[in-house]
């Protein structure tokens, strides 16, 4: 689906509902297949979460995650634990190109029966569940932290627990605070000490019910709308906490130099609003703690007509597609002057923007909804825009809801 996307004005003032966060609902849902008794609220509706639970609760053997990385990465922790299961766990062709080996090593460490079934590395995987003894595992620092995370969300129902010592400076470290805080908050002790995490043994938890905080990557697009916006616009979002456990939280931080102010109130909604013109025509961010709002950022700056180096984005190479690659292209096409590296971005300031231009999103939904909000400067077409459901399925929905006018070719 190719959709039309003509230049907007958004509602001066809106509300919108926004489902739970698919980080840490991905969490909750193994958390609750290890212990059942467990009652999760205001879980994401994203397709990522719907083959999560599709996976877990399904008795075949053949387990297709599609597109899903944070699934592939859990439910290989996962299934290594299920002791007398044998499952075979596969995705997209995107999903086969996307390395699982360090990860892999990790719970061979442990003692974990896994098997490539292709190409050494990569998915698809075939795994023997067994009951796993050995406690104690090393991993690089500067690793995706859904790797780290997928080790200590299976920590509680190990034999003894685990003991992950993570070697050389640490990356994304919000990212393992919310799996640790999870586990915290249903009753299992862990610690994270200099570059050593631990998690306690746990057969039985004391909580019964976990809510899921609504997402804040997706709120990122809601931020860009804004500061893209005319002085005074104001959007509502549900179900926010000040001290959020989403690294993307630091969003509001971060649009305050787009003249964006984020109001916390007490029903737990925030308000974003349109407060003033941008001061800057330049900003500098290091984005290692939250690298899912890169293109969002990038993509703001050059609507607004401000340069940015971002830094900090070295994970960005291996999602759904190579984001800093793509983002250099389809930034290219709408008329800016653009360089990546393997690890940051760095953007020149410029006023001019391509009209009608094509964005290719490349089966990556962040590609799709960060360039969304160009909207309100000019006309554009988004390609294969329904990929949005991967992480905010209403996306297309809410928009229209609050001004744009979006035409399907």
């Amino acid at each position: 689906m190719n959709l039309l996307l003509k230049k907007s004005i958004v509602n001066k003032q809106s509300s919108i509902t926004i489902s739970g966060s698919k980080s840490e609902t991905n969490r909750a849902l193994l958390l609750k297949a290890l212990y059942p008794n467990l009652e999760l609220e205001n879980i994401s509706h994203s397709d990522d979460s719907d083959v999560m639970q599709e996976a877990l609760s399904s008795d075949s053997m053949m387990k297709d995650i599609h597109h899903a990385g944070t699934a592939m990465r859990f439910l290989t922790a996962y299934f290594s634990t299920r002791e007398d299961l044998e499952v075979i766990l596969t995705g997209s062709s995107r999903m086969k190109e996307r390395p699982i080996k360090i990860l892999v090593d990790a719970l061979h460490q442990l003692g974990a029966k896994i098997e490539y079934i292709e190409n050494e590395g990569f998915p698809p995987l075939k795994i023997k569940g067994k009951k796993i003894i050995q406690n104690k595992v090393s991993l690089p620092a500067n690793i995706s932290s859904q790797y780290i995370s997928a080790l200590l969300l299976i920590a509680p129902k190990l034999e003894n627990g685990l003991e992950l010592t993570l070697e050389g400076e640490i990356t994304s470290i919000p990212y393992i605070k919310m799996t640790l805080s999870l586990l915290e908050e249903i009753g299992v002790k862990t610690s994270f000490e200099e570059n050593k995490i631990t998690v306690s043994h746990a057969d039985l938890i004391e909580a019964s019910q976990l809510t899921v905080e609504s997402d804040w990557s997706s709120a990122s697009y809601w931020y860009s709308i804004v500061a893209l916006s005319a002085i005074g616009i104001k959007v509502s979002l549900s179900n926010y906490k000040r001290n959020s456990l989403q690294g993307d939280s630091a969003l509001d931080e971060i649009y305050k130099d787009f003249g964006v102010e984020t109001i916390f109130n007490k029903d737990n909604s925030i308000t974003i609003e349109k407060k003033s013109i941008h001061n800057s025509q330049f900003i500098t961010h290091n984005l290692n703690n939250c690298p899912d709002i890169a293109q969002t950022i990038a993509v703001t700056c050059f609507g607004l007509g401000i340069g940015c180096d971002l830094y900090g984005l070295h994970t960005l190479k291996i999602k759904e597609t190579d984001r800093l690659e793509a983002l250099k292209n389809e930034l290219t096409k709408l008329g800016a002057e653009i360089f990546v590296s393997n690890e940051s971005l760095h953007l020149k300031n410029s006023d001019a923007i391509n009209d009608n231009v094509r964005v290719k999103t490349y089966q990556d939904h962040r590609m799709a909804m960060a360039f969304t909000p160009l909207a309100l400067k000019t006309n554009l077409i988004i390609e294969e825009a329904n990929v949005v459901s991967k992480s905010y399925p209403n996306f297309w929905k809410d928009l229209k809801a609050v001004g744009f006018e979006i035409n399907e070719l």
